[in-house]
């Protein structure tokens, strides 16, 4: 099996648009792998759906469990993948659904257009905004609940794109989110060091470049953490301790601060970048207690309380 990570960035870009995405090559993290390690997930059902995106229509999967107590929140989740891979059967987004479904939080995960050369923001970004909207349409089906109760969060280039969107929707864009999670997020064009120079060479600058586009690099919707942080609603930010984004998160966090808006920031102990696409990994599942704490999971329900990791200055 092809190692993309191997492979030079225009390369692995050839690649993923003619063979596309590689299988999984770990043999635990399908669906009923995942319901004989976690029991409690076999009870969420599932509803594969689409939904008319910026190129036609993209993937999604409702989740949701007709025994949990409900908990009157609901969440709209986008998983990472570099803005050039992932999808909805990725532990970062199927598991964590499942999880958060099995604790009364009915979830419509969501897919988008990738960046492989021919595709640059807002393509993407268009795809979780209509995605969005597609939810409070249908609010009450899917989730029981009503729009103004649907939070919307993601992981990784995930949280870049619902970053952006909660942007977008507080500009005039539609109906803003009861709530936005941002799991160790790529909110600037360079993550490891908010502010500085770009450098298109590098791994994380090529990324940037590959997503934005030749002049996008500047676009606060397209890199969030340019922006301004006012106006947008209460926000959970989990970072991870050991990854090389986390000033990213923190420097995004830092700035809603400062301009008057709601946010909680968590630091995830000896976590790395992606942990909660690793079911097996012991710091995965604390950080989906504090997202569904966050959105409304009693403590009880959702695992032991947990402390607040102050930001690095």
């Amino acid at each position: 099996m092809t190692d993309l990570r191997s492979l030079p960035f225009e390369a692995m870009l050839a690649y993923l648009r003619e063979h596309g995405e590689p299988a999984d090559p770990r043999d635990d993290v399908d669906t009923a792998s995942l319901r004989r390690r976690f029991p409690h997930l076999s009870r969420v059902k599932l509803r594969d759906l689409t939904v008319e995106g910026a190129r036609g229509p993209q993937p999604a999967r409702l989740y949701r469990d007709p025994t949990a107590r409900p908990t009157g929140s609901a969440f709209v989740w986008v998983h990472g993948g570099a803005f050039v891979g992932g999808h909805l059967d990725m532990p970062e987004s199927h598991w964590v659904a499942l999880e958060l479904a099995a604790l009364g939080i009915p979830v419509l995960a969501l897919d988008y257009t990738k960046c492989l050369g021919d595709a640059h923001f807002p393509l993407p970004s268009d795809d979780v905004l209509a995605g969005w909207r597609f939810a409070l349409d249908n609010a009450r089906e899917f989730f029981g609940t009503a729009p103004d109760a649907v939070a919307l969060g993601g992981a990784s280039a995930g949280g870049n794109l619902v970053a952006g969107v909660a942007a977008r929707l507080r500009d005039g864009a539609g109906p803003a989110p009861s709530g936005l999670v941002l799991v160790y997020p790529a909110l600037h064009p360079n993550g490891a060091a908010p502010g500085e120079p770009v450098d298109s060479a590098a791994p994380m600058g090529r990324i940037s470049v590959n997503f934005a586009g030749p002049a996008g690099l500047g676009d606060p919707y397209a890199f969030p953490g340019l922006g301004t942080g006012s106006g947008l609603p209460p926000t959970l930010v989990v970072v991870c301790e050991l990854d090389d984004l986390r000033p990213s998160g923190e420097a995004f966090a830092g700035r809603v601060r400062a301009d008057g808006g709601t946010v909680e920031l968590y630091v995830e102990p000896a976590a790395g970048h992606g942990h909660i696409d690793e079911p097996a990994d012991p710091t995965a599942r604390p950080t989906i207690e504090t997202i569904a704490r966050w959105l409304g999971v009693p403590r009880d329900s959702a695992g032991a309380p947990r402390t607040v990791t102050p930001a690095r200055p």
